[in-house]
């Protein structure tokens, strides 16, 4: 699926850099990973520090599984083939609001570590920051939030595929930073996060 299929095409580069871009809007774009199974919270945190970082005054923009499915991902399924373009696209999408200097919040359950570490390659091939953030939660706990109805769909057989049931999770080896949101307050996770871009130099001091 990943081919380069175009051909004569070139990169067209423009006169305005990144770098002045971000010197517009006060900040240095990024992506900000958040991986972790269904029900770990990772979109209660995303939305959380969306609204935090907005009131800072800082441009920021939230990436969200099911939100990207409705769009650009429509065409994809929940096959290791199809979550493997779903988090490609993700990637791609996201290299390019940090290009615009924008803070991007992507939240996705991106099970497998392969598809992580090549948005992780795409970030950094393009001197990028790219920001791992596991919402490291138990699949006990997971289930009993089970705030979508997912998890009991899943035992019942109603819904193949799924992360944690009867496809595989493989979690991080190396995260930037891992949030036990059954052990944290929300505040408490999203001041981890903004103090590890002020640490990254993501948001100033």
């Amino acid at each position: 699926m990943t081919e380069q299929k175009a051909t004569n095409v070139h990169w067209h580069e423009g006169e305005v850099t990144r770098a002045e871009r971000g010197q517009l809007l006060g900040q240095k774009g990024a992506t900000i990973w958040f991986t972790g199974l269904s029900g770990s919270g990772k979109s209660t945190v995303a939305v959380a520090l969306e609204k935090v970082l907005h009131a800072q005054g800082r441009l920021v923009y939230r990436l969200d599984g099911d939100n990207v499915r409705m769009g650009i991902n429509k065409n994809l399924g929940f096959s290791a083939e199809d979550r493997t373009e779903n988090i490609r696209r993700i990637g791609e999408i996201a290299k390019l609001f940090v290009d615009a200097g924008v803070i991007v919040l992507s939240s996705f359950v991106s099970p497998y570590k392969a598809d992580r570490d090549i948005v992780r390659k795409l970030h950094a091939a393009g001197e990028m920051d790219f920001i791992e953030v596991y919402i490291d939660v138990p699949l006990a706990e997971a289930e009993k939030r089970d705030p979508k109805g997912l998890y009991k769909k899943a035992r019942a057989g109603e819904i193949k595929n799924f992360t944690g049931i009867s496809d595989p999770y493989e979690a991080p080896e190396s995260p930037e930073l891992v949030l036990p949101s059954h052990e944290m307050s929300l505040e408490q996770e999203v001041e981890a996060v903004i103090a590890l871009l002020k640490t990254r130099g993501i948001l100033p001091g």
